[in-house]
């Protein structure tokens, strides 16, 4: 496994980190306690270091179940990231989304970020957080002001790192002014290229950690994409456009060189995609969920992947033929 600093910080993170949104059932077609409890576990036997989880994911679930597996394990060596901004406890200006009876809004005013740092907190069982980031922009509290928040509570000592995620240019290079953000963490993946052309370069201009979500699609970007699948009632892949059978065929067309060159590393298609995204320019870390021990023991693997010149552009090529969602 590698790993790699987190923005302007000593802290080393691994590569490959534990996606925990999945684990915490919501969009998700429910939960395993055991089974999510045991991939994280391995995932951490496997040298992965880094989890990413957030208050929303199951409206607490997911941070109880992190807080729950990490205790068996010495937390220093751990880095443990989370997310604040929305509430489905009390309302706000703006509405985020409405699902399964909850709503859920955006809000980043000093005092929330307070209530919700101090809940995650108990939540995870530890006594500090390592990256704290905003999960999306609040429209009604100009990022200046998020993050006088923040580092007023990492200046108590309750967490290390501060991340933006979902952001917009400018709101980056207002936190970037203050000297204290380290992270950004954006959709990327060979089908989502859309932040090469501006968070990712700066990124690299300015030492930020990108952070990749969904870097292999949801599962499009996997070796079981012509495999039948049976999704779970309240999976957010039923009924989605970018699973229509026409997406399916067409992704499928993109990734036959990208299997032809898993076949010859004798690794999966997503072990690929996920080392060549990680040699993009700008690029940290990628987060990868894990509903159970065998997913997690096989994400990691891709932590140990380097693609030469020739096999690197032999995947940006393929990625060329991508035109785009329909």
């Amino acid at each position: 496994m590698r790993y790699r600093k987190i923005g302007h910080t000593d802290i080393e993170a691994s590569v490959i980190a534990f996606g925990a949104w999945a684990i915490g059932g919501w969009k998700w077609g429910g939960t395993d306690a055991n089974a999510a409890i045991a991939a994280i576990d391995t995932a951490i036997d496997e040298g992965i270091n880094f989890i990413d989880t957030a208050a929303v994911y199951g409206f607490g679930v997911s941070e109880e179940l992190v807080g729950k597996a990490i205790q068996k394990h010495s937390r220093e060596k751990l880095v443990i990231a989370t997310k604040c901004g929305l509430r489905w406890d009390t309302e706000s200006e703006y509405l985020h989304i409405e699902s399964d009876g909850k709503r859920v809004f955006r809000t980043l005013h000093a005092d929330s970020i307070e209530h919700e740092l101090n809940a995650s907190l108990k939540r995870l069982n530890t006594d500090y957080i390592d990256l704290y980031q905003t999960h999306w922009p609040d429209p009604h509290t100009p990022p200046a002001d998020v993050m006088d928040a923040l580092i007023k509570q990492k200046q108590a000592g309750k967490i290390r790192s501060i991340g933006f995620c979902n952001a917009s240019i400018n709101d980056l290079n207002e936190a970037i002014a203050t000297g204290e953000l380290d992270v950004d963490q954006e959709k990327y993946s060979l089908l989502d290229r859309d932040r090469e052309a501006d968070n990712l370069p700066i990124c690299a201009q300015h030492t930020l950690s990108f952070l990749a979500y969904s870097p292999i699609a949801q599962g499009l970007l996997t070796d079981k994409l012509n495999t039948p699948r049976q999704y779970n009632e309240g999976d957010l892949r039923i009924g989605n456009p970018r699973f229509s059978p026409n997406n399916i065929e067409r992704i499928t067309t993109v990734l036959k060189p990208v299997k032809q060159l898993a076949d010859e590393r004798q690794v999966s298609v997503e072990h690929i995609v996920l080392a060549w995204t990680l040699q993009q320019p700008g690029m940290g870390h990628v987060l990868v969920g894990a509903r159970n021990a065998e997913q997690a023991r096989h994400n990691a693997i891709a932590g140990d992947l380097l693609l030469t010149d020739e096999e690197y552009k032999r995947v940006s090529d393929a990625a060329l033929g991508w035109s785009g969602w329909e």
